[in-house]
C-alpha cells in the first residue's frame, strides 16, 4: 500500500498541481499586497477614505467606556471591491500564464492516416471464405 501511494504521490501531473498550488497561494499574497498598498489608496483617494474601510452603516453603533465601536451593522462594500480587483488582477494574470504555456507547446501533429487498402472487416471475410474452401 505504502509503494502504491509513493507512485501515486510521484505522479508528474500530482507534483504539478501541488507546485502550482503553493505557487498560486505565494502570488495571491503578492496580489493583496498590491492592491492593498497601491490600488486602494488611490481609489480610496476619489473617495477621500480609505477603500477599505468604505461602508455602508445600517444600524449605528455605541462607544463604549474603553472607546471600541458596539453594534454597528454595516455593509462592508469596500473590502468586498477590494477582494474582487484582486480576483481580476489574479484571473488575468492565470489567464496570460495559460495563454503563453499553451503558445509555447509544439502543436500536435495530426495523426497519420490509415494506409489505403481494404479495411479490417474485408480482410476477415476474405480470410473466413479461404478458409471455408
Amino acid at each position: 500500500m505504502l509503494k502504491e501511494f509513493k507512485e501515486f504521490a510521484m505522479k508528474g501531473n500530482l507534483v504539478d498541481i501541488a507546485v502550482g498550488f503553493v505557487m498560486g497561494a505565494a502570488f495571491k499574497q503578492v496580489v493583496t499586497s498590491f492592491t492593498g498598498g497601491i490600488v486602494s489608496p488611490l481609489i480610496g483617494l476619489i473617495f477621500n477614505s480609505d477603500f477599505n474601510d468604505l461602508k455602508y452603516v445600517i444600524t449605528p453603533g455605541t462607544l463604549d467606556d474603553a472607546g471600541n465601536l458596539t453594534g454597528e451593522i454595516a455593509v462592508l462594500y469596500g473590502e468586498f471591491l477590494t477582494n474582487v480587483i484582486d480576483f481580476i488582477i489574479v484571473a488575468f494574470v492565470m489567464f496570460m500564464v495559460v495563454k503563453g504555456v499553451n503558445r509555447m507547446k509544439k502543436k500536435e501533429e495530426p495523426a497519420p492516416e490509415a494506409p489505403k487498402g481494404p479495411s479490417q472487416e474485408e480482410l476477415l471475410a476474405e480470410i473466413r471464405d479461404l478458409l471455408k474452401k
